[in-house]
């Protein structure tokens, strides 16, 4: 069975960034990036028809990559410089990790399962990036020895804000997380002024739990 051509491929990905500016979508850095980044290389072969739909697909190991919507939203609430470093937890098949490191200048990112973090790594590899570091491990206890991070965004959902992850925003910083239940959520932008943490409601969204010492157990 025959998969849709480059040029539907094309068409799918311009039909896409419509469909984001019209829900809200205005950094023109962001929508370039999500323009750029060929979300189809990241998807199963079998969901490559609908790889430019705005949704969720499984992409194996029980984990998902994420709806476009919710990936330029999160990007954009980071309000990312190209001088950046960025602290993703939950690298997944390493899609909103591309995005991150057309706008940043280095990316941290950290999954727990290691053959998502292999596969994404050859992924980013073949595709050219070269600014992304790779770990195995509890992504809620972040990246220590590289903090503070300016930037952090967090893939999966967390019953509460990961202290560690906290910890490791630098003043002035700002992350991105979805806390909540197991299965229903709240996209919040945390920034961190004046040594206190100041919460912005985003969004209800429903991720894949955040497995960790500081996260679901």
């Amino acid at each position: 069975m025959f998969g849709p051509s480059e040029a539907e491929l094309k068409r799918a990905r311009r039909l896409l960034l419509s469909e984001l500016r019209r829900k809200g979508i205005t950094d023109e850095r962001v929508l370039a990036a999500m323009e750029k980044v060929p979300r189809h290389l990241f998807v199963l072969p079998e969901y490559l028809p609908v790889a430019y739909e705005d949704r969720p697909l499984p992409i194996g190991a029980g984990q998902t990559i994420s709806q476009p919507y919710i990936v330029a939203l999160s990007t954009q609430a980071l309000a990312l410089t190209p001088e950046d470093r960025v602290l993703e937890i939950g690298t997944g098949s390493g899609y909103q990790t591309a995005v991150l490191a057309e706008l940043a200048r280095e990316v941290f990112t950290v999954e727990r399962i290691p053959e998502l973090s292999r596969e994404a790594q050859e992924r980013l590899g073949r595709l050219g990036y070269r600014n992304v570091r790779f770990r195995v491990g509890d992504g809620t206890k972040g990246w220590p020895e590289a903090a503070p991070f300016p930037k952090i965004l967090v893939t999966a959902a967390a019953p509460r804000v990961p202290p560690s992850l906290l910890a490791q925003l630098q003043e002035g910083g700002r992350l991105v997380i979805p806390v909540g239940g197991r299965f229903d959520q709240d996209l919040w932008l945390v920034r961190h002024e004046g040594g206190k943490a100041v919460y912005e409601h985003l969004c209800p969204v429903s991720f894949v739990p955040l497995i960790g010492e500081e996260g679901w157990r």
